[in-house]
């Protein structure tokens, strides 16, 4: 029985140099792969936020339109805030001096950002 636990105690299982090596080489891989990939996801993701951004300055113009008829000039994302159709939340927002300009044809109008 004593022999036993002597086997037991003098026993070591452990990794080899060779087993960690193969460990951080496919580590590495992994994140060689991983990096490129997570940023085109913040990339895409930046990209969307804007495009969303921009149709909601649209659709505000538009209320605004309804009720204010909007000038040949346009009108400007401070006047949009300022008139209550515009809020601003936490982080950065689409700065005060984009303008949104209406062009009617054969009765449609056309909201663009200028």
């Amino acid at each position: 029985m004593r022999n036993q636990i002597k086997k037991m105690i003098k026993k070591e299982n452990g990794f080899t140099l060779v087993e960690l090596l193969a460990v951080l080489v496919i580590l590495g891989i992994i994140v060689a792969i991983a990096i490129p990939a997570i940023g085109n996801v913040v990339d895409n993701a930046e990209t969307k936020a804007a495009e969303a951004e921009q149709a909601l300055v649209i659709d505000a113009a538009r209320l605004y339109d309804i009720e204010n008829d909007i000038s040949s000039e346009g009108v400007s994302v401070a006047e949009l805030r300022k008139s209550g159709y515009l809020d601003t939340k936490d982080g950065e927002s689409i700065a005060d001096s984009v303008t949104v300009v209406v062009t009617t044809k054969e009765k449609e109008k056309t909201y663009s950002i200028k």
